[in-house]
Protein backbone atom coordinates (compact mmCIF):
# COMPACT_ATOMS: atom_id res chain seq x y z
CA UNK A 1 0.00 0.00 0.00
CA UNK A 2 2.66 2.50 1.00
CA UNK A 3 5.91 2.93 -0.83
CA UNK A 4 9.01 2.07 1.11
CA UNK A 5 11.04 4.63 -0.75
CA UNK A 6 14.47 4.53 0.76
CA UNK A 7 16.75 6.82 -1.19
CA UNK A 8 18.87 3.95 -2.51
CA UNK A 9 15.83 1.93 -3.61
CA UNK A 10 14.21 4.89 -5.29
CA UNK A 11 17.36 5.84 -7.16
CA UNK A 12 17.98 2.27 -8.31
CA UNK A 13 14.42 2.09 -9.61
CA UNK A 14 14.69 5.42 -11.37
CA UNK A 15 17.80 4.26 -13.20
CA UNK A 16 15.86 1.48 -14.91
CA UNK A 17 12.63 3.32 -15.66
CA UNK A 18 11.56 3.16 -19.29
CA UNK A 19 9.11 5.45 -21.05
CA UNK A 20 7.28 4.35 -24.19
CA UNK A 21 4.27 6.19 -25.59
CA UNK A 22 2.06 7.01 -22.58
CA UNK A 23 3.60 4.44 -20.26
CA UNK A 24 6.31 4.58 -17.64
CA UNK A 25 7.53 1.25 -16.34
CA UNK A 26 10.35 -0.95 -15.11
CA UNK A 27 11.26 -4.09 -17.06
CA UNK A 28 13.85 -6.57 -15.80
CA UNK A 29 14.83 -10.07 -16.89
CA UNK A 30 13.67 -12.59 -19.48
CA UNK A 31 11.12 -15.38 -19.46
CA UNK A 32 7.54 -15.67 -18.22
CA UNK A 33 6.23 -12.16 -17.57
CA UNK A 34 5.08 -11.12 -14.11
CA UNK A 35 3.18 -7.82 -14.21
CA UNK A 36 3.28 -6.02 -10.86
CA UNK A 37 0.51 -3.58 -9.91
CA UNK A 38 1.18 -1.32 -6.94
CA UNK A 39 -1.33 -0.06 -4.39
CA UNK A 40 -3.09 3.27 -3.96
CA UNK A 41 -0.36 4.98 -1.95
CA UNK A 42 2.28 2.60 -3.19
CA UNK A 43 5.00 2.71 -5.76
CA UNK A 44 7.22 0.43 -7.77
CA UNK A 45 9.88 0.39 -5.06
CA UNK A 46 7.47 -1.56 -2.85
CA UNK A 47 8.38 -4.53 -5.00
CA UNK A 48 12.14 -4.03 -5.10
CA UNK A 49 12.67 -7.47 -3.53
CA UNK A 50 10.50 -9.15 -6.17
CA UNK A 51 12.25 -7.24 -8.96
CA UNK A 52 15.64 -8.35 -7.68
CA UNK A 53 14.73 -12.01 -7.04
CA UNK A 54 12.62 -13.30 -9.92
CA UNK A 55 14.76 -12.29 -12.91
CA UNK A 56 17.40 -14.57 -11.39
CA UNK A 57 14.91 -17.45 -11.57
CA UNK A 58 13.86 -17.16 -15.19
CA UNK A 59 11.10 -14.57 -15.01
CA UNK A 60 10.64 -11.14 -16.54
CA UNK A 61 9.36 -8.59 -14.03
CA UNK A 62 7.42 -5.67 -15.51
CA UNK A 63 6.09 -2.89 -13.30
CA UNK A 64 3.94 -0.18 -14.93
CA UNK A 65 3.45 3.01 -12.96
CA UNK A 66 -0.28 3.52 -12.62
CA UNK A 67 -1.55 7.07 -13.35
CA UNK A 68 -3.18 7.32 -9.92
CA UNK A 69 -3.16 11.13 -9.78
CA UNK A 70 -3.11 11.98 -13.48
CA UNK A 71 -6.53 11.05 -14.82
CA UNK A 72 -9.66 13.23 -14.82
CA UNK A 73 -11.51 12.78 -11.55
CA UNK A 74 -14.50 11.06 -13.19
CA UNK A 75 -12.19 8.46 -14.71
CA UNK A 76 -10.22 7.81 -11.55
CA UNK A 77 -11.63 4.38 -10.76
CA UNK A 78 -10.75 0.69 -10.68
CA UNK A 79 -12.25 -0.09 -14.11
CA UNK A 80 -10.26 2.68 -15.80
CA UNK A 81 -7.03 1.28 -14.35
CA UNK A 82 -7.99 -2.16 -15.65
CA UNK A 83 -8.45 -0.63 -19.10
CA UNK A 84 -5.09 1.11 -18.71
CA UNK A 85 -3.50 -2.27 -18.00
CA UNK A 86 -5.08 -3.74 -21.12
CA UNK A 87 -3.66 -0.89 -23.21
CA UNK A 88 -0.25 -1.45 -21.65
CA UNK A 89 -0.28 -5.19 -22.46
CA UNK A 90 -1.24 -4.52 -26.07
CA UNK A 91 1.30 -1.72 -26.47
CA UNK A 92 4.07 -3.92 -25.09
CA UNK A 93 2.78 -7.07 -26.85
CA UNK A 94 2.90 -9.00 -23.58
CA UNK A 95 1.43 -12.48 -23.96
CA UNK A 96 -0.24 -14.30 -21.07
CA UNK A 97 1.43 -12.60 -18.08
CA UNK A 98 0.91 -13.38 -14.41
CA UNK A 99 -0.60 -10.39 -12.59
CA UNK A 100 0.72 -9.65 -9.09
CA UNK A 101 -1.09 -6.96 -7.14
CA UNK A 102 -0.99 -5.53 -3.64
CA UNK A 103 -4.00 -3.71 -2.17
CA UNK A 104 -5.56 -1.64 -5.00
CA UNK A 105 -3.22 -3.41 -7.43
CA UNK A 106 -4.80 -6.72 -6.50
CA UNK A 107 -8.26 -5.29 -7.07
CA UNK A 108 -7.27 -4.02 -10.52
CA UNK A 109 -5.91 -7.49 -11.30
CA UNK A 110 -9.22 -9.06 -10.29
CA UNK A 111 -11.28 -6.68 -12.42
CA UNK A 112 -8.96 -7.35 -15.35
CA UNK A 113 -9.23 -11.13 -14.85
CA UNK A 114 -13.02 -10.88 -14.78
CA UNK A 115 -13.18 -9.10 -18.15
CA UNK A 116 -10.12 -10.56 -19.91
CA UNK A 117 -9.31 -14.03 -18.53
CA UNK A 118 -7.98 -15.12 -21.92
CA UNK A 119 -5.20 -12.53 -21.74
CA UNK A 120 -3.51 -13.75 -18.54
CA UNK A 121 -2.07 -16.95 -17.14
CA UNK A 122 -2.50 -16.40 -13.40
CA UNK A 123 -3.13 -13.99 -10.52
CA UNK A 124 -1.28 -13.32 -7.28
CA UNK A 125 -3.06 -11.32 -4.58
CA UNK A 126 -1.39 -9.76 -1.53
CA UNK A 127 -3.55 -7.70 0.83
CA UNK A 128 -5.96 -7.13 -2.04
CA UNK A 129 -9.06 -5.00 -1.90
CA UNK A 130 -12.10 -6.23 -3.78
CA UNK A 131 -14.09 -7.70 -0.89
CA UNK A 132 -13.36 -5.50 2.10
CA UNK A 133 -10.75 -2.93 3.02
CA UNK A 134 -10.28 -1.03 6.27
CA UNK A 135 -9.27 2.36 4.87
CA UNK A 136 -7.01 4.91 6.55
CA UNK A 137 -10.05 7.14 7.02
CA UNK A 138 -12.75 8.08 4.56
CA UNK A 139 -12.18 11.81 4.75
CA UNK A 140 -8.82 12.07 6.50
CA UNK A 141 -10.30 14.42 9.14
CA UNK A 142 -6.88 14.90 10.75
CA UNK A 143 -4.86 15.05 7.57
CA UNK A 144 -2.95 18.10 8.80
CA UNK A 145 -1.90 16.24 11.94
CA UNK A 146 1.47 14.63 11.24
CA UNK A 147 1.34 12.32 14.27
CA UNK A 148 -2.09 11.06 13.21
CA UNK A 149 -0.79 10.24 9.72
CA UNK A 150 2.27 8.61 11.25
CA UNK A 151 0.08 6.35 13.39
CA UNK A 152 -2.06 5.39 10.40
CA UNK A 153 1.02 4.61 8.31
CA UNK A 154 2.46 2.45 11.08
CA UNK A 155 -0.77 0.47 11.30
CA UNK A 156 -0.17 -0.85 7.80
CA UNK A 157 2.72 -2.95 9.11
CA UNK A 158 3.08 -5.50 11.89
CA UNK A 159 6.35 -3.82 12.82
CA UNK A 160 5.68 -0.05 13.05
CA UNK A 161 9.38 0.63 12.50
CA UNK A 162 8.90 -0.33 8.84
CA UNK A 163 7.00 2.93 8.45
CA UNK A 164 10.09 5.08 8.13
CA UNK A 165 9.99 8.87 8.26
CA UNK A 166 10.27 8.91 4.48
CA UNK A 167 7.15 6.75 4.17
CA UNK A 168 5.21 8.93 6.62
CA UNK A 169 6.34 12.10 4.85
CA UNK A 170 5.12 10.72 1.55
CA UNK A 171 1.67 9.82 2.90
CA UNK A 172 1.43 13.18 4.67
CA UNK A 173 2.19 14.94 1.38
CA UNK A 174 -0.47 12.94 -0.49
CA UNK A 175 -3.31 13.54 1.97
CA UNK A 176 -2.50 17.25 2.22
CA UNK A 177 -2.45 17.75 -1.55
CA UNK A 178 -6.04 18.52 -2.59
CA UNK A 179 -5.66 17.04 -6.08
CA UNK A 180 -4.15 13.80 -4.76
CA UNK A 181 -6.57 13.54 -1.85
CA UNK A 182 -9.63 13.90 -4.11
CA UNK A 183 -8.33 11.13 -6.37
CA UNK A 184 -7.42 8.95 -3.40
CA UNK A 185 -10.97 9.24 -2.09
CA UNK A 186 -12.45 8.68 -5.56
CA UNK A 187 -10.48 5.46 -5.96
CA UNK A 188 -11.43 4.30 -2.47
CA UNK A 189 -15.13 4.82 -3.23
CA UNK A 190 -14.71 3.10 -6.59
CA UNK A 191 -13.15 0.09 -4.85
CA UNK A 192 -16.15 -0.18 -2.54
CA UNK A 193 -18.54 -0.03 -5.51
CA UNK A 194 -16.57 -2.70 -7.37
CA UNK A 195 -17.11 -5.44 -4.80
CA UNK A 196 -16.10 -8.74 -6.39
CA UNK A 197 -17.97 -11.21 -4.16
CA UNK A 198 -20.48 -12.25 -6.85
CA UNK A 199 -17.84 -12.40 -9.58
CA UNK A 200 -15.20 -14.51 -7.87
CA UNK A 201 -16.98 -17.92 -8.11
CA UNK A 202 -17.07 -17.48 -11.91
CA UNK A 203 -13.37 -16.61 -12.23
CA UNK A 204 -11.31 -19.70 -13.02
CA UNK A 205 -7.89 -18.05 -13.37
CA UNK A 206 -5.32 -19.84 -11.16
CA UNK A 207 -4.71 -17.57 -8.18
CA UNK A 208 -2.05 -17.47 -5.49
CA UNK A 209 -3.04 -15.63 -2.31
CA UNK A 210 -0.13 -14.49 -0.11
CA UNK A 211 -1.29 -12.71 3.05
CA UNK A 212 0.05 -11.25 6.26
CA UNK A 213 -1.44 -12.92 9.34
CA UNK A 214 -1.59 -9.54 11.09
CA UNK A 215 -3.03 -7.44 8.27
CA UNK A 216 -5.55 -4.97 9.73
CA UNK A 217 -6.27 -3.18 6.44
CA UNK A 218 -7.52 -6.32 4.69
CA UNK A 219 -7.77 -8.73 7.66
CA UNK A 220 -7.06 -12.48 7.42
CA UNK A 221 -10.74 -13.34 7.01
CA UNK A 222 -10.61 -11.43 3.70
CA UNK A 223 -7.91 -13.79 2.43
CA UNK A 224 -9.96 -16.76 3.60
CA UNK A 225 -13.01 -15.40 1.76
CA UNK A 226 -10.99 -14.93 -1.45
CA UNK A 227 -9.75 -18.52 -1.09
CA UNK A 228 -13.28 -19.79 -0.51
CA UNK A 229 -14.87 -17.93 -3.41
CA UNK A 230 -12.19 -18.34 -6.08
CA UNK A 231 -12.53 -21.77 -7.76
CA UNK A 232 -8.79 -22.34 -8.30
CA UNK A 233 -6.73 -20.71 -5.55
CA UNK A 234 -3.92 -21.47 -3.11
CA UNK A 235 -3.52 -19.58 0.17
CA UNK A 236 -0.18 -18.85 1.86
CA UNK A 237 0.31 -17.05 5.19
CA UNK A 238 3.22 -14.97 6.46
CA UNK A 239 3.52 -14.62 10.24
CA UNK A 240 4.15 -11.30 12.01
CA UNK A 241 3.23 -9.48 8.84
CA UNK A 242 0.82 -6.69 7.94
CA UNK A 243 -0.70 -5.38 4.74
CA UNK A 244 2.42 -5.33 2.53
CA UNK A 245 4.16 -8.74 2.83
CA UNK A 246 6.46 -8.12 -0.13
CA UNK A 247 7.89 -5.17 1.82
CA UNK A 248 7.82 -6.42 5.40
CA UNK A 249 9.07 -9.97 4.69
CA UNK A 250 10.41 -9.91 1.11
CA UNK A 251 12.37 -13.16 1.39
CA UNK A 252 9.38 -15.14 2.67
CA UNK A 253 7.12 -13.53 0.12
CA UNK A 254 9.46 -14.46 -2.73
CA UNK A 255 9.83 -18.02 -1.46
CA UNK A 256 6.07 -18.57 -1.27
CA UNK A 257 5.50 -16.97 -4.65
CA UNK A 258 8.17 -19.14 -6.25
CA UNK A 259 6.64 -22.27 -4.67
CA UNK A 260 3.27 -21.33 -6.16
CA UNK A 261 4.71 -20.56 -9.60
CA UNK A 262 6.50 -23.92 -9.69
CA UNK A 263 3.41 -25.75 -8.45
CA UNK A 264 1.44 -24.25 -11.32
CA UNK A 265 4.24 -24.88 -13.85
CA UNK A 266 4.43 -21.16 -14.67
Amino acid sequence: MIAKNTLSTRLSMEKIYKEEKDFKFVEIGKGQSIIILHGLMGGLSNFAGVADFFPKHGYKVIMPELPIYELPLLKTNVKTFSDYLKSFLYAKKIDKPILLGNSLGGHISLVFAKHHPELIKGLVLAGSSGLYENSMGESYPKRGNYEYIKTKAQEVFYDPAVATKEIVDEVFEVVNDRNKLLRTLAIAKSAIRHNMAKDLPLMKTPTGIIWGENDIVTPPNVAEEFHKLLPDSDLYWIKECGHAPMMEHPDQFNEKLLVWLKKRNF
